[in-house]
């Protein structure tokens, strides 16, 4: 038997999911150590507001000129508050996010960067929690053409029991 460790692949590209929910702050500390851990590498955020979501936001906003804009700007401002300001310079990071449908958004950016990992959080069973990264982890998971670190909510919630 040999006794050699395989050598696993060093990431250059990571891609974080966010909702900007609690789950998905903690796994963004995955997604960090990660990019601190393999030199040069580059952090991609996504977030992903959901087509439906977009849609109910332009009919019923009608007030607000440039609504899109509006939610970029909210969108930015909460990525700056929540994590930029966390990642050291040296450490590659562009943020960016799309409307559609939110897996497949997630997939066809991992595709088109050709990242190496997906870092993405997994909420519990409910219903409302299911809406980004219960069903959209999955589908990712199933779909992904990376690797993908999974960070489940109760994993989280294990780590303060122990303190």
């Amino acid at each position: 038997m040999d006794s050699q460790k395989p050598q696993l692949p060093s990431f250059q590209k990571i891609l974080f999911c966010t909702d900007f929910s609690e789950n998905a702050d903690f796994a963004f500390q995955y997604a960090l150590k990660l990019a601190r851990q393999n030199p040069n590498c580059t952090l991609f955020l996504l977030h992903v507001v959901p087509e439906s979501d977009a849609q109910f936001w332009k009919g019923y906003i009608y007030e607000v000129e440039d609504v899109d804009q509006k939610a970029k700007q909210d969108i930015e401002e909460r990525l700056d508050r929540t994590y930029r300001a966390k990642i050291p310079a040296e450490i590659g990071f562009q943020a960016e996010f799309r409307v559609g449908k939110d897996y497949q958004e997630i997939l066809d950016f991992a595709k088109e960067q050709d990242v190496d990992l997906i870092v993405i959080g997994r909420q519990g069973k409910g219903s409302l929690s299911k809406a980004f990264f219960g069903n959209v982890t999955e589908k990712v998971a199933r779909n992904a053409p990376c690797a993908i670190l999974i960070i489940p909510l109760a994993y989280q919630k294990k780590i303060k029991q122990k303190k």
